[in-house]
């Protein structure tokens, strides 16, 4: 097995379940954090430092040498600085933002220059934008300018899973998450590294359309990818064989969309995707790129 990095990991903070908590009825007193994990039953995540010395403790029981790391709540960038400053070695910082908070360029500048992340996560149908937006523009201005850094985005279905377990609402918009959308800010920015995670999750024709007309579009492969369902006949390792005729081996990112413990590492993601690859005779030299070789050349 080639070393494995994982592209596609979520830091759930002390501050990600209290922001969740405080969209709960009947808190009381209550500390929201502690009332959203007793609700779901999982591991309080303690101080950021302390959580991230267990993922690397996780990590390394799994085998994964680097990761991602995702703070999924916009304005939680400090969690992740703070994971990544205590093992550069291991971790990469993701930060969402949403173009539309009034704060959001601040909030990007200070995470990338002084908080050290690397890649900035939209989410247009969680967040009700347009790729086409102005706030957008300005947001890949300020990667642009950063040659190491990077911009995730979200496109195709998009359910969070957690907010159901917490019965909470997800008000999103999937008209905002077609992949096409891209084609002119890749365009445009194209020495910019762009991130479409999960395939496209369901508008996979449309996610290899743009990938195959811009060099700078890659393609995370994270999650159970459950999107197949919507596409008749479909399977997995197809899904890796279409992937690979069109953008190639060096445009493919492993991810696991690993999350909370305990649940830890997700190691079925990893077994499922492997054996894609096996039914479809990818080579050593293949796998290799995919399972962590672009990672480490993208996030050098």
């Amino acid at each position: 097995m080639p070393p494995i990095n994982d592209a596609h990991c979520h830091f759930f903070s002390t501050p990600f379940f209290a922001g969740l908590g405080r969209q709960l009825h009947g808190l009381g007193d209550e500390a929201p954090d502690v009332a959203a994990l007793a609700r779901l039953g999982w591991d309080p995540p303690g101080g950021a430092a302390a959580l991230a010395d267990r993922w690397v403790r996780e990590l390394d029981r799994a085998g994964v040498h680097r990761a991602s790391l995702i703070a999924s709540i916009p304005g939680d960038a400090e969690s992740v600085s703070t994971a990544v400053r205590s093992h550069p070695s291991r971790f990469v910082g993701f930060f969402m933002v949403d173009p539309t908070h009034p704060e959001a360029d601040a909030q990007t500048t200070r995470a990338l220059d002084a908080g050290g992340l690397r890649t900035v996560c939209l989410f247009p149908a969680m967040h009700r934008f347009s790729l086409q937006d102005e706030r957008v523009h300005r947001l890949f201005d300020l990667v642009a300018a950063r040659p190491a850094a990077a911009v995730f985005v979200h496109c195709g279905v998009l359910t969070v899973g957690i907010r159901a377990k917490l019965g909470l609402p997800s008000p999103f918009d999937i008209r905002y998450g077609n992949p096409l959308d891209l084609h002119a800010l890749a365009l445009r920015y194209s020495k910019v590294p762009i991130i479409v995670p999960h395939f496209g999750a369901g508008f996979f024709r449309e996610a290899l359309m743009v990938a195959d007309l811009c060099p700078n579009i890659l393609l995370d492969t994270s999650s159970s990818n459950h999107w197949i369902r919507y596409h008749p006949g479909l399977t997995l390792s197809a899904v890796f064989e279409r992937a690979l005729s069109v953008v190639g081996p060096d445009r493919l990112l492993f991810g696991s969309d690993s999350s909370f413990f305990p649940r830890g590492w997700m190691s079925s993601v990893l077994e499922q995707q492997s054996n894609a690859l096996d039914e479809i005779g990818a080579d050593p030299t293949v796998r290799a790129r995919i399972l962590g070789g672009n990672f480490d050349r993208l996030f050098s």
